[in-house]
């Protein structure tokens, strides 16, 4: 209890709250690293995904590399990087986090299109649609929901995961934590770990709202009309007499 005061001492320390090493500055060069391994892990792993969702083709292969590449021990990739680079800036851990992003964003997006009930998807195919039109027009906003799932999954591990990368000369919240062991400073490491922790649950909560938002009208209302009528079918009085099964 004494540790944790003391952490919540440190975060509300004005001293902490200025400078190119106090907290703002630290949460914002995360956010950015956070945001940029993100955008660079969607922009790999969507498109293929996508590829994957629609033509039913390389699933396997891509739940293997998924696998394959989740197993990668995120402090071995990051030193291994830098090293084989010989570059102790940001990008060994940027390339590092965006491997290891990929596989919940790419699994985010071929199951979602996997999910999509086939009854639209013939019915579009049916009235002349293109393969281009089913996946803007159908696909891709019915399976929505599962593919900012996969965003979320892999935002929240780009977040916890960036603290790590500071063993290198990198800037984000994960100084909080190496700075402070190096010299014994646990409310510093403390204070540090409970604003990632923060900032890890602000995110998920905004990306429960964009989940919730990106339910297409349509399949909102025809949840909402079915549960009414299973209620009022539920609800009605069964004739006396009537046969029963």
């Amino acid at each position: 209890m004494t540790d944790i005061l003391a952490a919540f001492g440190w975060i509300g320390d004005p001293a902490n709250w200025s400078g190119p090493s106090g907290i703002p500055a630290r949460l914002g060069e995360h956010i950015v690293y956070s945001l940029l391994t993100l955008l660079l892990a969607a922009i790999i792993a969507l498109p293929i995904g996508f590829a994957i969702g629609h033509s039913g083709r390389f699933r396997g292969l891509a739940v293997g590399v998924s696998g394959a590449l989740r197993a990668l021990p995120t402090l071995g990739l990051v030193i291994y990087l830098a090293l084989l680079t010989t570059n102790l800036t940001i990008v060994p851990s940027l390339i590092a986090l965006t491997i290891l992003a990929i596989p919940p964003i790419l699994a985010g997006a071929y199951s979602g299109l996997e999910s999509v009930d086939r009854a639209p998807i013939d019915a579009a195919r049916a009235i002349g649609m293109t393969g281009w039109q089913v996946f803007t027009k159908v696909e891709l906003p019915l399976s929505l929901p599962l593919v900012i799932g996969g965003i979320r999954s892999g935002g929240l591990q780009v977040i916890a995961t960036w603290t790590v990368a500071a063993i290198l000369p990198v800037g984000g919240l994960g100084r909080f934590l190496f700075d402070g062991l190096s010299v014994q400073n646990y409310p510093e490491v403390l204070g540090g770990s409970i604003i990632v922790v923060a900032l890890a649950l602000v995110a998920d909560g905004l990306f429960a709202i964009v989940q919730r938002l990106v339910v297409p009208r349509g399949v909102t209302a025809g949840r909402v009309r079915d549960s009414a009528e299973g209620g009022r079918s539920a609800a009605r009085p069964v004739p006396e007499g009537a046969p029963t099964t």
